[in-house]
This record gives structure tokens, C-alpha cells and sequence, in this order.
């Protein structure tokens, strides 16, 4: 059985998996596709509507049938309340998810960090990639109830407890951007769900405490908040602000910097996500904009092409033969960038004491000369490997005379947001 952490994924067998959370909790799920947003109604299970297509709640046990869903269905978001709706997640125990497979074997358990001030957590997504499925530990919290989860994902509810405090009108708002984003030559971005789902819980968590900040008062980054929402990404940036009263007062603060207005015009982000919730003491305003590039397998193998032809150019400028692509150089390299999300760690020595030599021989290298290059931080392949070319020992890398070969690595996600790999060998 599989112990996750938030943002670590296990593949899942074929068949019906049964997702339990034993406690004083009510489970709920979501069904949708890519875009992140519900077809309608008809894809919430919960204590009003207890079965579609490829899900069923019974009891405490919520079932589901990948094959079985709705046509179009690639991912099953799972959420969590308190059985008792008066009571706040932060009162009670946090709650543990138990997945089991066909014949009752357990797959993996998740426990994430103990809310606080959350009514709902997105606790866990089951998600299709190619054509395997796969469960992945979110942990994403939600002071405004299931109406506020509904909002993002397309749910049409009405809630007692809706938040004082309306979204900005989303219409609205991706037209004031795509407008500057034109002027400044950039293509258009689309608003997506779990960006959105993301955003309003970064702004809930600084109007609760009146403090603009990058981090939760639990240390969860807003890059976490992404992951944990089930948004995987190529790049990703942000917009913290406080003060601005309508989104267009919005894009005009973000107008005013160099760096935000370099943000609000980056051409390589598609998609974004706002929200905005009040300080319920002072009434000022705490806004978060998310944006990003949503994960694709050949976005992945675009940015390693982009980061080895920026290192080769970099060594033809000094006369240097270029690094030719390699295979478990790669694959290694992959994996540690996706270990260092994974584990919330940043070091070239993995937990139990692997070293870069050792995760090559792993991956089927036989290269008898190992170096690596690792970052985080950076958005864009140039950025990364001007970074390291402005570092002494990971100019020397780059630069090495005797390496013939590379992998490269990227993975989203974490406190850093990104982490990049660099494997050379020879």
C-alpha cells in the first residue's frame, strides 16, 4: 500500500475501487473532464444524489468504475465535510483516505495536513493519463463550502452559507486581460476551473489572516495550491495584490510593475484563474491570479528540447561539441525532478541517500561519467539555464569538455513551484 503525501500519485489497477474516509465525514466527488468543469448537475455524487454513471455512494464508501463513467470523463475529484455541517473541519481529526482495489486489496492512504478554518478539502482526484488512471493526494481546502466548489467546477447549487463576497464576474474579467494581452501582442488565455479553485483558496486563507503572502499560514505555497487542485502545469505565475476594488482595477495595478506587467503579458501562459475575497474586519480586498500552461507529455518533451538547444548554444560559443539527447539520462533526470515535488525536498541526494551516479545506473545508464545540474524557481527553459550559466559549478557542468550526452528533467509543483533537472554523462 501506497503512503502519499500532497501532489504524490500511485497508478491504479483495473476494476471498481472503493474510497473510504472513516470518521465524522461525508464524502462527495465530482466527475469532469480535461477543462476541469462538470457537464451539469448530473455529475455530483453526493447525500442528494447518491449515484451516476461509474460512481455510487453507499453509506461511508464511495465506489468508482473508471470505464464506467460518463463519455468524456477523465478525472474524479473526491471531497470531504463534516458530517455535522455546523462543525469546522479544523475540530475534528484530519481525515484519512483508504483506497482499496478489486477483491478488497489496499492501494494507498492519504492523510493530509489538519485543516483549520476549512469547511471543505479536495482530499484526493482519480485521473486518467494516456490510457492508464492514476490517484493523486491534494489536500486543498475551501472556507466557503460546497457552494464555493461548485462555482469553480460548474455546479449550479445554492448554499446558506454563501460568502458575503460575489467572484468577479468571469466574462468580464478574461476580456479586460485578453484585451492588454492583444496590445501587447499576446494570444488570448481561457479561464480554467481548477486555477479558479486554486486562486479563491490562496485569497481566502490572506483575507482570513489580513496578510498578503505567497504562503499559507500552514506553509502551503500557492504553487501547491495549483497542484493540489489537480492542475499540472509547464509553467505557472501569479498575481498576489490587496487594495483593487473591481477586476478592472485589477489589471490596471497589474499594469504598473515591470515584473507583474511581464506576467500579465507572458505569451507562454494559455490558461488563468481569479478570485478575490474580503478581510472580514477591514473589508479590503485580497486578490490571486493564477496562470499557466496546462501539463501535456509533448509540452514536456518541447521544454527538454528547449533547455538542450539553449545549453548546446552555450557550448558552441565556447567551441564545444553539443550534448547529444539520452534516453536513461532522461529518465533519470525525470524522476528526480518528480521525486523533489513529490517528497518536498531540493538536493542533488535523495531521502535515502541516493546520488546522482546512482539514479543514472538505475535508469539503465552506463555512462561512466555522471554530472548534474538541478534548480527551482525558474519559469521558462532560458531562465533556468541562465541561471546555472551565471553560477560558477553549474557553468563548469554545462561547459565540461568531457560530456557527450544529457537528459533533462521538469516537474511543477512543490514550494518552488518548478525543479529542473540536468543529467550529463560520458
Amino acid at each position: 500500500m501506497s503512503e502519499l503525501v500532497p501532489g504524490g500519485n500511485v497508478p491504479l489497477p483495473a476494476g471498481t475501487l472503493t474510497i473510504r474516509v472513516p470518521g465524522p465525514f461525508d464524502v462527495s466527488a465530482l466527475i469532469t473532464d480535461d477543462t476541469g468543469k462538470v457537464r451539469g448537475d448530473a455529475d455530483f455524487v453526493f447525500y442528494n444524489q447518491l449515484a451516476v454513471p461509474g460512481a455510487r455512494l453507499t453509506g461511508e464508501s464511495l465506489t468508482v468504475d473508471p470505464p464506467g463513467l460518463r463519455s468524456g470523463a477523465s478525472r474524479v475529484t473526491v471531497l470531504v465535510t463534516p458530517a455535522d455541517p455546523g462543525t469546522p473541519l479544523g475540530r475534528l481529526p484530519a481525515p484519512t483516505l483508504l483506497v482499496t482495489g478489486p477483491g478488497g486489496r489496499a492501494l494507498a492512504r492519504f492523510t493530509p495536513p489538519r485543516p483549520r478554518r476549512e469547511t471543505v478539502l479536495l482530499l484526493a482526484e482519480i485521473y486518467r493519463r494516456g490510457t492508464e488512471w492514476k490517484l493523486r493526494a491534494l489536500g486543498q481546502g475551501y472556507a466557503e463550502g460546497l457552494a464555493g466548489i461548485a462555482r469553480d467546477f460548474g455546479v449550479d447549487v445554492t448554499e446558506d452559507d454563501a460568502p458575503a463576497v460575489a467572484a468577479p464576474d468571469p466574462d468580464g474579467f478574461l476580456e479586460l486581460v485578453n484585451s492588454v494581452r492583444a496590445a501587447a501582442g499576446s494570444p488570448p488565455v481561457s479561464l480554467d476551473a481548477r486555477l479558479a479553485a486554486a486562486a479563491r483558496a490562496h485569497a481566502s486563507d490572506m483575507a482570513a489572516r489580513g496578510l498578503l503572502a505567497s504562503r499559507s499560514a500552514d506553509g502551503t505555497s500557492v504553487h501547491q495550491r495549483v497542484t493540489a487542485a489537480g492542475y499540472a502545469y509547464l509553467t505557472v505565475g501569479e498575481h498576489l495584490v490587496s487594495g483593487p476594488r473591481t477586476p478592472g482595477e485589477f489589471v490596471e495595478y497589474c499594469l504598473t510593475g515591470e515584473r507583474s506587467r511581464a506576467t500579465l503579458y507572458d505569451g507562454a501562459y494559455t490558461q488563468t484563474g481569479l478570485a478575490y475575497v474580503a478581510d472580514p474586519r477591514s473589508g479590503d480586498l485580497y486578490w490571486t491570479a493564477l496562470w499557466a500552461r496546462p501539463f501535456s507529455t509533448e509540452g514536456l518533451a518541447r521544454t527538454s528540447r528547449e533547455v538542450i538547444a539553449l545549453t548546446n548554444a552555450e557550448r558552441a560559443g565556447e567551441g564545444l561539441p553539443p550534448l547529444l539527447p539520452d534516453t536513461p539520462l532522461t529518465g533519470a533526470a525525470q524522476a528526480h525532478s518528480d521525486d523533489m515535488v513529490a517528497r518536498a525536498f531540493y538536493s542533488h541526494t535523495s531521502p535515502e541517500g541516493g546520488r546522482p551516479w546512482d539514479r543514472a545506473a538505475a535508469a539503465g545508464s552506463t555512462r561512466r561519467t555522471i554530472g548534474e545540474n538541478i534548480a527551482c524557481g525558474q519559469r521558462s527553459p532560458a531562465e533556468v539555464v541562465r541561471g546555472w550559466m551565471d553560477s560558477p559549478g553549474h557553468r563548469a557542468n554545462i561547459l565540461g569538455p568531457g560530456f557527450t550526452h544529457i537528459g533533462v528533467g521538469f516537474a511543477g509543483g512543490g514550494d518552488a513551484g518548478t525543479y529542473w533537472t540536468q543529467l550529463f554523462g560520458a
